[in-house]
């Protein structure tokens, strides 16, 4: 029977999801949600369970995928997509039931134009704010494809941010990490295939963001800590050595399989039976790709290590390279702070220059390792922002409110066009009116570039098989090389 066309979760799912929010973040907690549930007769370290390596659905271009979430919504106008319209319109006040206004729009508002000014980057010469220094630098520029043509479908954050991690605005559904391991399984059993870095506060919606859904509880995100070790317990005590460890474990192997003999529908035994494993796996494995006092001071230095504004996310970024090179296959980073309603000019400025640096030596180091072409990395928030606002008085204090109708992010690596602009907005930046396209193409298009195909990446489940598009979508190809 083919796993992809036609597969059952296990049982009593929601309990197991609770259970696996419980636990913490603790090595144990991290293997538990990465292997639910694998055969306990084969050889720990050759496990061939439900994450082991499978084949795609054709030749994929990428392999891995990095996604950088800014979580609130980045302004296009901005960022990477000038409006020198608004600039004639700045602070002209429009009515009501002008065309022009957004789903937000109420009472009177004007029209903001962007506090910074545009460059062209590269030998491309993409446009892109004054504050992107390091992404500007033509090895990183010409590496980027932006998109302009992607429209979400909500203007709240918690629903907006269901809809691009999970495709469904309303939670409950898989994760687009989680769908990717269910359809590839990951390269490094000793490792989680999918990995979550956030700031201190989770993104509005929390967890639901990485989960599961109605997949089998090995396929949810492992939450890695913002602070101190990424990981708990990772090290065992110093009383204990590993051969010490591994005679307890044998012991409770043994155990455990004769009770199982002996109740063979209890498979959450099964499951803690394969976690034990896998933590010790991890233990030999993960203390040296998370710590990064290793590293050189040149690297340090290229991911802003040593700038108190850059250091979070240049870890993060230098975190997620290591992941992605041991065999990770999904590593997502949030950034928060991007929801500027008002004073655009210095929230913007901050958030840009907290991650301009680590993003650039992302893309450099991957390409430098040869690892971009077969890493696809994503930049996006949940939505875009309007060309108006509701406040009036100098340009500093104005910002932007939710926008639906138009959003701009970029692409770098895994088979995407280089140094292209693909789609346009209206000449204000209110609407996508070139290359547009829903959220649901944009992620069957991520699928595509990993050789997936999302009409055959499907699992039965509520008397119907389903997708990560819901009801299918198409495949983006002016973005693909």
């Amino acid at each position: 029977m083919n796993h992809h066309l036609c597969s059952r979760p296990l049982s009593n799912p929601q309990s197991r999801r609770q259970f696996l929010y419980g636990l913490g973040a603790s090595l144990g907690s991290v293997a538990f949600s990465d292997i639910f549930s694998r055969s306990a007769t084969a050889a720990p370290a050759a496990t061939a369970g439900p994450l082991a390596p499978k084949a795609p659905h054709f030749p994929a271009k990428a392999k891995a995928v990095i996604m950088l979430f800014m979580e609130g919504g980045p302004s296009h106008m901005d960022t990477f997509d000038p409006k020198p319209k608004l600039n004639e319109l700045h602070q002209k006040k429009f009515v009501a039931d002008d065309n022009m206004l957004s789903p937000m729009t109420n009472g009177e508002r004007y029209f903001v134009r962007s506090p910074y000014e545009f460059k062209r980057a590269g030998k491309s010469g993409i446009p892109m704010c004054e504050h992107f220094v390091h992404m500007a630098q033509p090895e990183v520029a010409d590496e980027l494809c932006i998109y302009r043509g992607c429209q979400a479908e909500s203007v709240n954050h918690p629903t907006a941010l269901y809809h691009m991690n999970t495709g469904n605005r309303f939670g409950g559904d898989p994760a687009l990490g989680a769908w990717l391991t269910y359809g590839l399984g990951t390269e490094n059993q000793n490792l989680p295939g999918y990995v979550v870095m956030t700031e201190l506060a989770a993104p509005q919606g929390g967890s639901g963001n990485w989960t599961n859904g109605f997949l089998p509880a090995y396929y949810q995100g492992t939450q890695l800590r913002s602070e101190g070790s990424p990981i708990l317990d990772l090290n065992g005590p110093k009383w204990k050595s590993r051969e010490h460890q591994r005679k307890n474990l044998d012991v409770l192997k043994k155990l455990n399989q004769t009770h199982l003999k002996d109740h063979p529908q209890h498979r959450d035994l099964e499951a803690r039976m394969e976690n034990y494993e896998l933590a010790f796996r991890m233990q030999m494995e993960v203390p040296d790709i998370v710590d990064i006092s290793k590293e050189s001071e040149k690297t340090r230095e290229m991911y802003g290590l040593d700038n108190d504004e850059t250091e979070s996310f240049g870890r993060k970024c230098l975190l997620a390279r290591k992941l992605v090179e041991q065999g990770t296959r999904f590593v997502q980073i949030f950034s928060g702070g991007w929801d500027s309603h008002d004073f655009l000019d210095r929230a913007h400025k901050n958030r840009i220059y907290s991650v301009d640096k680590p993003i650039a030596a992302l893309i450099k180091d991957l390409k430098a390792r040869g690892m971009l072409d077969e890493t696809l990395i994503i930049w996006t928030g949940e939505f875009g922002r309007t060309p108006d606002n509701p406040r009036r008085g100098g340009v500093a204090a104005a910002g932007r409110d939710h926008n639906s109708k138009a959003m701009t992010m970029f692409l770098a690596g895994g088979g995407v066009k280089k140094g292209t602009v693909v789609g346009a907005t209206d000449e204000i930046g209110n609407e996508a009116v070139d290359v547009v396209h829903p959220i649901r193409d944009l992620h069957v298009t991520l699928l595509h570039l990993m050789g997936l195909d999302d009409n055959k990446l499907t699992y039965f489940h509520g008397g119907r098989f389903k997708q990560l598009s819901q009801f299918g979508g198409a495949v983006i190809n002016d973005l693909i090389a």
